[in-house]
C-alpha cells in the first residue's frame, strides 16, 4: 500500500462549513466555503491527470475521504485519506473481478464509479459500484475491496447486465448503492442498464424492482429489468420513499407499493422529463431538485434550447418550479452528469450543481438564484457536498 503526499494545498477544514468534493476527467479538487456560503477557496488538484469518477466523504467521522480513480498506465483503483486530504494512501487490494481460468473470457474492472459508506452500524464497511457492472465491499475502510458474490456471481447476471457492450457511451455502470438507515442487509443499487435491483440479506441475492418504470429503448417497453436509470435516490428520514431520474423519466416509489409512478409527466412538456441526477432534500421526502436535459436523439444531453435550470418539486412531483436566475438566459449548454449534483444540510439549504465544461454552480437558497463559483476545471464527474459538522 503506497502513502501519497498530497501536493496541493488543502486547508483545514473549519467546523459548520461546506466543502465540495469535485471529481473530474483530471483529478479531484475541494471547495471548502465559508460559514456563509459566499466565499470558496479551491484546493487541488489532486491525483492530477488521473480520472475521478467519485469522492466521498464518511458521514460517520467528517474526515475520512475516498477517491475512485482511473490511473494512466496503472488502471483503476481506490485512494483513502483519513485527515481530509492531506495524505492518502492506495487501496492495497482495489476493487477486481477474480482472475478468469485459462482459456476463458473474464470480467475486468475499468473503472470504480460510485462509493458509498455503509450502515452507520458498521463503522468500516464501504461499498463500491464499477464498469462493468460489479458491486464489491470493504469492512477495512476501504483498503481492500471483495466482490459481492451474491451480485457478481447471480445465475441472472448477463441478463440482468446486458453484458459488458450495454450502457452508457462510456461504459455500463453499476451505481447508485443504497443502505438503508434502518437496515444494514437491505441494499438497493442502479445499473446503466439493467434497472434497479434490492437485497433484503446484505447482497447475497438480488431482485429486480422496475414495475411502472418505461424502457422505451426495449422492444418491450415495460420489462422486468434491462432499464436505464441515471441516478437513483432513497430519503434518510423516510426510507420507504425512493426517487429516481431516468433515461425514460423522473420516478417516485413508495417501497411498500412496489412500483414506480412517472412524477415527471408533470414537468413542463417543453422541457421534459430527461436528466442525469436528482437530489432530496434531506428534511423533507417531497422536495427534489432535478436538472433537465434535452430529451431528443442528440448526444450528449444538454440544457433545452441552450437555456439552462434546474427545477424543483415541493410537493412529491406534483408541480414544479423553474429555478433559473443567475443562469445564462441563452447560450448556456450545459450538461450536468448524475452524480454531479447535490445538497447540504443547512436552512435554507445550498444547492450545487457542476458542468462538463468545468463549472461549479451554487446557490445558498434552495435554487432561487445561482453564482458560479469555480470556472475553467476539466469535465465534471461529481460533485458531493460534504457537511464537516457544528
Amino acid at each position: 500500500m503506497k502513502t501519497i503526499a498530497n501536493k496541493a494545498s488543502v486547508p483545514p477544514a473549519a467546523t459548520g462549513t461546506v466543502a465540495l468534493l469535485v471529481a473530474t476527467r483530471k483529478g479531484a479538487f475541494i471547495l471548502n466555503g465559508d460559514k456563509t456560503r459566499r466565499a470558496w477557496k479551491i484546493a487541488g488538484p489532486l491525483f492530477f491527470g488521473h480520472t475521478v469518477h467519485h469522492m466521498a466523504l464518511d458521514p460517520r467521522d467528517r474526515r475520512t475521504l475516498l477517491v475512485a480513480a482511473r490511473t494512466g498506465h496503472l488502471g483503476p483503483t481506490v485512494y483513502r485519506s483519513t485527515d481530509f486530504g492531506k495524505s492518502w494512501k492506495e487501496a492495497a487490494k482495489p476493487p477486481a473481478f477474480p482472475k478468469a481460468r485459462e482459456g476463458e473470457k473474464g470480467r475486468v474492472v475499468d473503472h470504480a464509479f460510485w462509493l458509498t459508506p455503509g450502515h452507520p452500524g458498521e463503522p468500516n464497511v464501504w461499498y463500491a459500484g464499477t464498469s462493468p457492472q460489479g458491486l464489491f465491499r470493504s469492512e477495512d475502510g476501504g483498503d481492500t475491496w471483495g466482490p459481492v458474490s451474491g451480485f457478481n456471481d447471480h445465475p441472472m447476471y448477463q441478463k440482468w447486465t446486458g453484458g459488458e457492450q450495454d450502457g452508457t457511451p462510456d461504459g455500463p455502470k453499476l451505481h447508485s448503492v443504497l443502505v438503508d438507515p434502518r437496515d444494514a442487509r437491505h441494499l438497493y443499487i442502479g445499473m446503466s442498464s439493467g434497472g434497479v435491483f434490492e437485497s433484503v440479506d446484505q447482497g447475497a441475492d438480488w431482485k429486480p424492482l422496475n414495475a411502472g418504470c418505461r424502457a422505451d429503448f426495449r422492444p418491450d417497453p415495460l420489462p422486468e429489468y434491462g432499464h436505464d436509470p441515471h441516478c437513483v435516490r432513497l430519503h434518510p428520514l423516510d426510507p420507504n420513499i425512493l426517487y429516481q431520474q431516468n433515461h425514460c423519466g423522473i420516478y417516485r416509489m413508495e417501497r411498500s407499493a412496489g412500483t414506480w409512478v412517472r412524477i415527471g409527466e408533470n414537468m413542463p412538456k417543453k422541457i421534459g422529463d430527461i436528466g442525469f441526477p436528482i437530489v432530496l432534500h434531506p428534511r423533507d421526502p417531497k422536495t427534489v431538485w432535478v436538472f433537465p436535459m434535452d430529451g431528443t436523439a442528440v448526444w450528449p444531453r444538454t440544457s433545452p434550447d441552450g437555456k439552462p435550470a434546474a427545477y424543483v418539486t415541493r410537493n412529491a412531483g406534483k408541480s414544479w418550479q423553474r429555478l433559473d436566475a443567475g443562469l445564462p438566459a441563452s447560450q448556456g449548454w450545459f450538461t450536468v452528469k448524475r452524480q454531479a449534483m447535490s445538497c447540504d444540510a443547512h436552512d435554507p439549504l445550498g444547492v450545487y450543481f457542476g458542468t462538463t465544461g468545468g463549472e461549479v454552480w451554487a446557490s445558498r437558497n434552495e435554487g432561487a438564484k445561482w453564482s458560479c463559483i469555480a470556472r475553467h476545471l476539466p469535465e465534471i464527474y461529481a460533485v458531493e457536498a460534504a457537511g464537516l459538522g457544528r
